[in-house]
């Protein structure tokens, strides 16, 4: 039997199979007891799926870089024992991130397979600035909080930042950015920054520390020794003797982070850190470093120092701005005009953060 369709008929018919049609999940989504969690881990799995069905374009554009995708969510008396009755999600720069991710081989579906396939383990805040970090089930990503301002300063540097991890091919030890997102729940937004862990390594770390090459208030405290894993500072550093021993390698490395420090010091970005995980290798120890899936390793396994590093420069998003510059004279007339505070202009910052790098990293 032949049934002939009017064309208004066929756009009625096809208007209402658009508005029912479903788009299947990626992946199995764990649920959080945290109703911002689950929203998050929901988010990432419902913009990957739409992100599917969007093209690659060889040359991305000036207006990718304000792009978004937003979604809101809202029911009643309905799985609400798994997600909040009302909710949205929004990705920033989602063509831009889907090439970053590319550009830093990360596999899309081992992006969705560590966000939304177990739980986001909450590691509390992070100094001053009150952030709170997130690790996802099998380590690999880390998922920051961010403020306002800092997601101001995230987007007017993010299109230089694209642009220097192409020019250098994804060779950096700058964060690796993979995905931004904002979630409001209860008329609340909360902004997340996605990026590789640095320490998701096949080794453990047995300490950290964050060096920023500064004394005046560079100790760890009794608050943070407390912690399980607690990261010391550069006072800690000195005074335990450390260094980072990379053999033949560390022209090669330091030559990175100069590169990666002019790059932020050219943004007016200062009070970055390096931050630094060190593995002692036992006597009976064999390590090999995968530089596919340890992309901060460095280190000679087999050198004298009989040691391995994970190292990265992080909170790389901190503008010398008004209240910075009023931060830096209340502090150098508190400390005196030649204290080493890490409140400084980005000229100053990048001398003393590549002095500290020369100092601690030897052969």
């Amino acid at each position: 039997l032949q049934v002939l369709f009017s064309m208004a008929e066929f756009q009625s018919t096809k208007s209402r199979q658009k508005k029912v049609r479903t788009l299947h999940q990626k992946s199995k989504v764990f649920r959080s007891g945290d109703p911002i969690t689950s929203v998050l881990m929901w988010g990432v799995n419902y913009t990957m799926s739409e992100l599917d069905q969007v093209p690659e374009t060889p040359l991305l554009m000036p207006s990718d870089f304000k792009a978004y995708s937003k979604v809101t969510i809202q029911h009643s008396n309905y799985n609400n024992f798994v997600l909040p009755n009302k909710f949205k999600v929004k990705e920033y720069c989602p063509l831009v991130f889907r090439d970053l991710r590319e550009r830093f081989n990360e596999d899309p579906d081992d992006f969705l397979i560590s966000l939304v396939e177990g739980p986001l383990s909450p590691q509390g805040s992070a100094g001053r600035s009150g952030a709170t970090f997130y690790f996802t089930h099998d380590r690999r990503i880390v998922v920051k909080s961010l403020s306002g301002e800092d997601v101001s300063a995230f987007h007017s540097t993010f299109p230089s930042y694209h642009a220097y991890v192409v020019e250098h091919g994804g060779k950096t030890y700058l964060p690796h950015y993979l995905g931004m997102y904002r979630i409001t729940v209860d008329e609340k937004e909360t902004y997340f920054l996605v990026m590789r862990n640095v320490f998701s390594t096949g080794w453990p770390i047995d300490r950290a520390y964050d060096l920023k090459g500064s004394t005046i208030d560079r100790t760890a405290s009794e608050k943070e020794l407390a912690k399980e894993f607690p990261v010391l500072k550069d006072n800690d550093f000195r005074e335990k003797g450390e260094r980072i021993h990379l053999g033949a390698g560390r022209q090669a490395v330091l030559d990175i982070l100069r590169r990666d420090a002019e790059y932020l010091s050219s943004q007016n970005v200062m009070d970055y850190s390096l931050l630094v995980g060190i593995h002692d290798i036992a006597p009976e120890e064999a390590i090999t470093l995968d530089p596919e899936t340890e992309v901060y390793a460095v280190g000679d396994p087999a050198g004298p120092g009989r040691q391995v590093y994970a190292i990265s420069i992080i909170d790389a998003l901190t503008k010398y701005n008004a209240k910075k510059k009023a931060a830096h004279t209340a502090k150098g007339m508190k400390h005196g005009g030649s204290a080493e505070i890490s409140t400084v202009n980005p000229d100053t910052y990048l001398r003393r953060f590549m002095d500290l790098l020369t100092g601690v990293i030897v052969e």
